[in-house]
């Protein structure tokens, strides 16, 4: 397959760039999300990682939204993580099962259902601070070049959005 290099060299936006020490387990900071569908290879990398933490990937990606933000809806963590719900909710209740979230019925609309983290569940944030270093060591690579290749990933995601309308 060819590879056309000739526009690779975007510049990161003012205030995106993150010192490699103080890479925050936010979702829209990870390397594996912006390139889930296309990089395999990194989810095999995320797949022997997280099995140490005794979850999957895709909740992996859970978790990092309800780090960021506790207390959403399924269906704002199903956006959040391009998952449709009937897919969502079978990881949600096993990480319920895990101990790691509870799933409420929020009182001002039943419909919906509130995740909250536990503490086992901002506990599992601490013991995962240290996989964007545990990937980049696996990839061969270092923080900066992950956070500009990340960077540019999500450019491009935004803009396809974007055209998408």
């Amino acid at each position: 397959m060819a590879h056309d290099n000739t526009s690779t060299t975007a510049a990161a936006a003012p205030g995106t760039a993150t010192p490699a020490a103080c890479v925050p387990l936010d979702i829209d900071q990870q390397l594996c999300f912006a390139v889930y569908s296309t990089m395999l290879g990194l989810n095999k990398i995320y797949r022997d990682l997280l099995k140490e933490l005794g979850i999957t990937y895709p909740q992996y990606l859970v978790l990092l939204v309800l780090w960021q933000r506790d207390g959403l809806t399924v269906g704002e963590i199903s956006e959040r993580v391009f998952l449709d719900s009937p897919t969502i909710t079978p990881l949600l209740k096993r990480l319920e099962a895990a101990g790691l979230l509870t799933r409420t019925r929020s009182a001002q609309d039943e419909r919906q259902v509130l995740i909250t983290l536990t503490e086992e569940g901002r506990t599992m944030q601490r013991r995962a601070s240290h996989l964007p270093e545990c990937v980049a060591e696996a990839a061969d690579t270092d923080v900066a070049e992950i956070i500009e290749l990340r960077d540019r990933l999500l450019a491009l995601r935004s803009r396809m959005a974007h055209k998408a309308g």
